[in-house]
């Protein structure tokens, strides 16, 4: 019977071999469980954005406050979260509707509602006020 094999560390090959079976699972796992980073955290009362930023009939995205804000009229702004109600991608463009480029799904920019599936549930809506050019977080909306 031949001695156990060693890779000259001490270690025996199937040592050697589960513990490098190990290190690569959990490298997998942690890379598919990778998370956007997370947003600067907005309170209520803080400027969110800029009204020059928000084209009328449009919107602009603020990713540091994960915030779309829209202007379906001029002067009447709208804002909502900016995670899709339908895997939680945050909407990318905005123009007529509120887009979220994951998986196709449109919203409305005046309601935040489901145009375009996949996602069924509206954006959450939240109160904005605007002094000067500073658009203004003021909370959830009812």
């Amino acid at each position: 019977m031949a001695g156990k094999r060693t890779c000259g560390c001490g270690m025996s090959r199937r040592r050697l071999l589960g513990t490098a079976g190990t290190a690569a699972a959990v490298t997998a796992v942690s890379a598919c469980g990778g998370q956007e980073p997370k947003p600067q955290e907005v309170r209520y009362g803080q400027v969110v954005g800029q009204t020059t930023d928000v084209p009328e009939g449009a919107g602009a995205v603020f990713s540091n406050s994960k915030l779309v804000v829209t202007q379906p009229e001029a002067g009447r702004y709208r804002a909502f979260g900016a995670s899709c109600t339908h895997a939680g991608c945050t909407v990318q463009e905005v123009d007529e509707v509120i887009r979220c480029l994951c998986h196709g799904s449109e919203f409305d920019i005046s309601t935040g509602e489901a145009l375009t599936g996949p996602a069924q549930e509206p954006l959450e809506p939240f109160e904005v006020t605007v002094e000067g050019t500073d658009i203004i977080l003021q909370g959830p909306s009812s």
